[in-house]
């Protein structure tokens, strides 16, 4: 008996590259978070030249940990360095960006009613963002605003504010958050591979010549892990933004992630100063105020949006009246066998094939193709606003097969 395989390799590859990225974006962020702990749970030593020790308890053993601002007397033969974990989530972080948003920039980057870009142009935008987010955030870090971590933080937030705005005019939103998240971990990784691993290298090296490390090197190491702690809740938002179309869907989508961004830092606020024992009331309060004020301005916007179209003479629409409509603009995709180029299986595993299928999975239309109108992607079938609103009278009704 002979069985025939049909592997389709890039959805595989699509899945192994994603698990990597997110097996090495757990290690490094919980990484980030431990150290981050460890240094704010820092007490006086009770004995010896270290700047700092904790003892902790933790799968049935006790830990002793101390740490030296600049470098111990004696370096120990085994020492442990923290930097793969990073490396791999940028380069699987990379090879998705590539493989999904550049290798499928017609359906999931480009949007013409926005911009009428190339694939090259838009691959040539997006690759600029990420070198520029670098240089920017790197030349605020060596200027005299390096000095004030608070000043730092302010501008380089309204850095990214200003690139969500830009990309978001010429990209499709969805396309636009990911690139803002992958200028925050661009910026996150060079800060390991270009200023913290290189300056640990030069604590090594001047303590094997037999000489005092300069205690600056640590210092700036320690200030660009104090920055990529405050950057990881943001970056984890965007990671999972994609599955809720009412962020980026928005009529103003760089100003949802700009709210909901400063609600990550302001979380992680929080946890930083609960570490080290300070009051966290107005840190909380700060962190509650800015969620309330993204649900409450996403819900407002979506209710000025919402006014329905007025109900034919003959009632609601019925099933054939919709499925012309959907054939014509989510058929290509959301079928067993998707006809859409780059296509190969339906996204997520909708098949929108028969009435009680599409009833199913109603709400979801509405909230993509009704609503927030980021379906089909860049709309590049021509979706009215006729037909979605005729989608929407339809679900509104019940969806009635």
């Amino acid at each position: 008996m002979t069985i025939a395989l049909n592997i389709d390799i890039a959805e595989w590859l699509n899945l192994a590259i994603r698990w990597l990225h997110l097996t090495a974006g757990i290690a490094w962020i919980g990484s980030s978070f431990y150290f981050v702990w460890l240094d704010n749970h820092l007490k006086p030593p009770r004995e010896g030249s270290a700047s700092g020790e904790v003892w902790s308890v933790h799968g049935g053993g006790f830990y002793h940990k101390q740490k030296y601002v600049v470098a111990p007397g004696t370096l120990p033969d085994d020492l442990h360095w923290f930097k793969w974990e990073a490396y791999f989530t940028w380069l699987s972080g990379f090879a998705l960006l590539v493989l999904v948003y550049y290798v499928g920039a017609k359906s999931f980057l480009i949007d013409r009613a926005r911009a009428d870009l190339s694939q090259i142009d838009a691959i040539g935008i997006g690759l600029s963002a990420l070198v520029a987010g670098w240089l920017v955030y790197d030349g605020l870090c060596r200027s005299p605003l390096g000095r004030n971590n608070r000043a730092l933080g302010v501008v380089w937030f309204a850095f990214l504010v200003g690139a969500a705005w830009g990309l978001c005019a010429v990209f499709n939103p969805r396309g636009a958050y990911l690139h803002v998240g992958a200028m925050l971990g661009t910026v996150m990784v060079a800060n390991v591979f270009m200023v913290i691993i290189p300056n640990q290298r030069k604590v090594v090296a001047a303590l094997k010549a037999g000489k005092v490390p300069d205690p600056a090197l640590g210092k700036a190491g320690k200030q660009r892990s104090v920055h990529n702690n405050y950057m990881t809740l943001p970056v984890l938002f965007i990671m999972i933004s994609h599955h809720y179309p009412m962020t980026f869907g928005a009529q103003r989508p760089w100003l949802v992630l700009a709210l909901l961004g400063a609600t990550g830092v302001a979380v992680r606020h929080v946890f930083n100063l609960r570490h080290t024992a300070a009051p966290t009331g107005r840190a909380m309060l700060v962190a509650a105020v800015l969620a309330l004020i993204s649900v409450t301005y996403v819900s407002a916007e979506k209710g000025a949006n919402a006014a329905p179209a007025a109900p034919a003479a003959d009632g609601p629409p019925t099933f054939a009246t919709v499925q012309p409509i959907l054939q014509k603009h989510c058929s290509g995709c959301h079928a067993l066998r998707p006809t859409h180029d780059g296509i190969t299986d339906p996204p997520l595993g909708i098949v929108l094939d028969s009435a009680d299928h599409v009833a199913a999975v109603a709400p979801r239309i509405k909230a993509v193709a009704v609503d927030a109108e980021i379906m089909p992607l860049g709309n590049e079938t021509g979706m009215t606003r006729a037909e979605r609103d005729t989608l929407g009278r339809w679900i509104a009704a019940g969806a009635k097969p």
